[in-house]
């Protein structure tokens, strides 16, 4: 079954977050089971009001919000709307600890569903069971 993702995590690690969320660009989407439906955070200049509006347009028609994590995240600006956002709709939650991260800091994820360490193979299954653990 194809699902719809919602990637949310903090531009520093863009370098490494392109690394799963083009994991798919060479294999049919069908084989990699997800469609990416990222922001990027050049909406930061737009204010506040747009870009929770442009989060809620991008969490819309999603399955899963998959977080990928790197040292910082957490302490993103909109991180935590996303993530409340995403439990008030019933997405699927999972956390993705990002290539050459070796710890993902607090634990301010796994509170709400899986955390993994990228894994290209398993990465789809992950994202199928995040959907069906929010019954998605």
């Amino acid at each position: 079954m194809s699902r719809h993702v919602f990637f949310s995590f903090h531009y520093a690690d863009i370098m490494n977050a392109n690394i799963v969320r083009m994991s798919g660009q060479f294999k049919p989407t069908k084989s990699t089971g997800f469609y990416d439906k990222s922001l990027w955070e050049e909406a930061k200049q737009k204010g506040d009001a747009a870009i929770k509006r442009l989060i809620d347009k991008g969490l819309e028609n999603t399955s899963v919000t998959c977080f990928l994590i790197g040292e910082d995240t957490h302490k993103r600006k909109y991180c935590k709307y996303e993530l409340d956002q995403s439990i008030e709709l019933g997405k699927g939650i999972l956390g993705i600890l990002l290539p050459n991260q070796e710890e993902h800091g607090p634990k301010w994820i796994s509170n709400y569903g899986k955390v993994y360490k990228w894994n290209h193979d398993r990465f789809s299954d992950w994202v199928d069971k995040a959907a069906k653990d929010a019954g998605r």
